[in-house]
């Protein structure tokens, strides 16, 4: 792994800051869609899958039009 030396040291901890937040935000997301029993949708190289209310990890989609 190549380290690169940044002009800015103050920009890069900015950076790792929003991106800490945006985090915490999707955590607080998925835990709340959870909660409700809303599938969490993921893409994992081009291939969709579901995370049901349970647990389960799935292809195929908990959606009535099966449209994701």
């Amino acid at each position: 792994m190549e380290v690169k030396d940044f002009a800015d040291l103050n920009l890069y901890l900015k950076g790792f800051e929003i991106e800490s937040i945006g985090n915490q935000a999707v955590r607080k997301a998925q835990a709340e869609s959870r909660e409700k029993g809303i599938p969490l949708v993921y893409s994992v190289d081009g291939k969709i899958y579901y995370e049901l209310a349970d647990g389960t990890v799935t292809s195929n989609s908990p959606f009535e039009n099966g449209k994701g």
